[in-house]
């Protein structure tokens, strides 16, 4: 049984990264470059216009230039491809973000498909994916990406290690898994990945050293789906009633955090652990989009 583990805050890896990333700012904006990220909502989910207004507000607090483009739920596809193709061409902006999910009847794989690579900063595209998949640099997807960092900064290598993703996500489990099995710096792992039609679930994550809950299902962890001394990344962030609370719910991962606590070596937050770092790593590869077009790296 495990009586201390390591909590793996998000926050403290985000603070970190972000004062890496006022030299890259500096360096643009000596050659006159505004970093630019445009955002485009469509629709009206209450948490992706949480989610738009954070990272929005990161943005704003780093010097940075963002802008938000919303459209109605019921609008056209076709202005919807029209603004991307202007935005593609308007060099203010060196990235271009689609927040998802989007709403029912729009192709997502159409929409994302018509930004720019070269603009992509959700690292989502299927051109970016595909450079991804064979080792070489591109932007890579947010929450992925960010998920590395948190093992990097508490010095987790997964190299050797049995990594279990609960989830296939295009977002989260798939690209994870890609970058886990890689020969590269934080890569080299054994990477098994779990999903609704996985059978014997339970044996498969309880041989896991580094389990990674991406199911969208509050609470789905428990203590009997892991081994002593796992560390836990949890992906989830889910609402669930609370009538205790002012809010009337509560936010909760995919795992059950007080159940699997004694049996954790380490185990990120939820709130407060995955969820920052998707938004750090977006502001890295805006950083990443800009440096790239002006011949920095």
């Amino acid at each position: 049984m495990q009586n201390n583990y390591i909590l793996l805050d998000g926050k403290i890896v985000s603070e970190h990264l972000k004062k890496s990333f006022s030299e890259r700012i500096s360096k643009l904006k000596r050659k006159g470059i505004l970093p630019g990220l445009a955002v485009i909502l469509i629709g009206d989910d209450p948490a992706s216009q949480v989610y738009v207004r954070n990272k929005e507000r990161d943005f704003i607090k780093l010097g940075l230039n963002s802008r938000v483009f919303k459209f109605d739920k019921k609008a056209k596809k076709e202005d919807i491809l029209s603004l991307i193709d202007h935005l593609n061409k308007n060099d203010e902006y060196h990235g271009i973000l689609v927040q998802l999910p989007l709403p029912e009847g729009i192709d997502e794989f159409e929409i994302v498909s018509a930004i720019s690579p070269d603009k992509d900063a959700d690292g989502l595209h299927p051109y970016n994916i595909g450079t991804m998949t064979t080792g070489r640099e591109c932007p890579f997807p947010c929450t992925p990406h960010g998920i590395l960092k948190i093992l990097e900064f508490y010095n987790i290598d997964p190299a050797g290690k049995h990594v279990a993703i609960v989830g296939r996500s295009n977002i989260v489990g798939k690209p994870l898994a890609i970058l886990l099995m890689q020969k590269r710096n934080m890569g080299n792992a054994t990477v098994t990945v779990c999903h609704s039609r996985t059978e014997n679930l339970k044996e498969i994550t309880r041989t896991a050293d580094i389990l990674v809950a991406a199911i969208g299902k509050p609470e789905f962890i428990k203590r009997e789906h892991i081994k002593d001394g796992v560390v836990i990344i949890d992906v989830g962030i889910n609402r669930v009633e609370d009538k205790l609370s002012n809010k009337g719910y509560r936010l909760t991962g995919d795992v059950d955090f007080n159940d699997v606590l004694d049996k954790v070596s380490a185990i990120t937050p939820v709130p407060g652990g995955v969820g920052l770092m998707t938004r750090t790593m977006l502001i890295h590869n805006t950083l990443y989009l800009a440096e790239k077009k002006a011949g920095l790296i």
